[in-house]
């Protein structure tokens, strides 16, 4: 099986994982963990389980020049996207973060056209717009009331800024995991990420009741913790080593099918017309702005 197959696969079960995460996650917060609390915690996780496997890789060492983009991709990607998430997802319902996360190839498509000097066509500037149009009529106009979920709008909101980081993210981490082996780039990204979510999320750890948890608590935290943090961040660096950060980004797509398949049938959501909506509107916009014209699929 050659990389850019094993890339694809990768990609696929990174976002397969994050689909089913919206639902899962929310079954634990606010009521056994907090947020934040919950960030530190997979983030901690997943610095020693990184750190455990590190030894598998080469013997590496991080060139001085590199420690300030290091710096930024573990704020983006490791700390503010995680937190901006997990309290959004708290505030919100796991159909509204599904929708809201596909958001991420449009920001990486901006990002990319503002960094790299990518330029936009007059379709892919439609297809912004519409995608975004479906994003904020998402925010504006959830108005369900729900026990879980204490101020839908604020959480739709912060998800979006999720997908703002997130997005940030996969453009600045490509320059650096061309350079380094994915498990010791990824020991040191955790482990300032840790750093940095510390503060933030140190007191609403010590809050949680370790000794009254049930078990379907503990599953829950260990899917977040290992599989939705450790096993995706893995998958995706991986995939970026042979996948364009855009492309990589265009695998969202299947989080909203299997997000919103998975919390509906689990009893956990339900469909209202604004959520349909604004997910057509989101998704014929991702679809506008990641499409490829067909000279260029033929080069390709």
């Amino acid at each position: 099986m050659n990389k850019r197959l094993l890339a694809i696969l990768a990609a696929i079960g990174a976002t397969s994982i994050y689909a089913v995460n919206h639902t899962i996650a929310k079954g634990a917060m606010p009521h056994y963990v907090q947020p934040f609390g919950f960030i530190l915690l997979r983030v901690l996780g997943a610095a020693i389980l990184f750190w455990l496997i590190s030894p598998l890789g080469p013997k590496e060492r991080i060139d001085p020049k590199d420690y300030l983009r290091l710096f930024f991709c573990a704020v983006l990607g490791m700390a503010f996207n995680m937190l901006v998430f997990f309290k959004g997802l708290s505030l919100s319902t796991p159909i509204n973060s599904a929708v809201l996360i596909t958001t991420t190839p449009i920001i990486v498509l901006i990002l990319s056209a503002v960094i790299l000097k990518e330029k936009i066509s007059v379709r892919k500037i439609l297809g912004i717009a519409i995608g975004l149009l479906g994003a904020l009529g998402l925010i504006l106009f959830s108005t369900e009331i729900r026990q879980d979920a204490a101020n839908i709008p604020l959480g739709n909101f912060l998800i979006f800024m999720n997908s703002m980081f997130y997005g940030s993210y996969l453009v600045l981490v490509k320059v650096m995991i061309s350079k380094y082996h994915p498990f010791t780039f990824m020991k040191w990204l955790f482990s300032l990420g840790v750093l940095i979510c510390l503060p933030f999320g140190y007191q609403e750890l010590m809050e949680i009741s370790w000794a009254t948890l049930p078990l379907d608590a503990y599953l829950k935290i260990g899917f977040v913790v290992i599989g939705t943090t450790f096993c995706t961040y893995l998958f995706n660096i991986f995939a970026l080593t042979q996948l364009k950060a855009s492309t990589l980004s265009a695998f969202v797509y299947v989080q909203p099918l299997l997000g919103i398949t998975y919390a509906v049938l689990t009893g956990e959501d339900i469909i209202t017309t604004v959520k349909i909506v604004a997910a057509c509107f989101v998704l014929i916009g991702v679809y506008l702005s990641s499409k490829r014209p067909k000279k260029q699929l033929q080069e390709n």
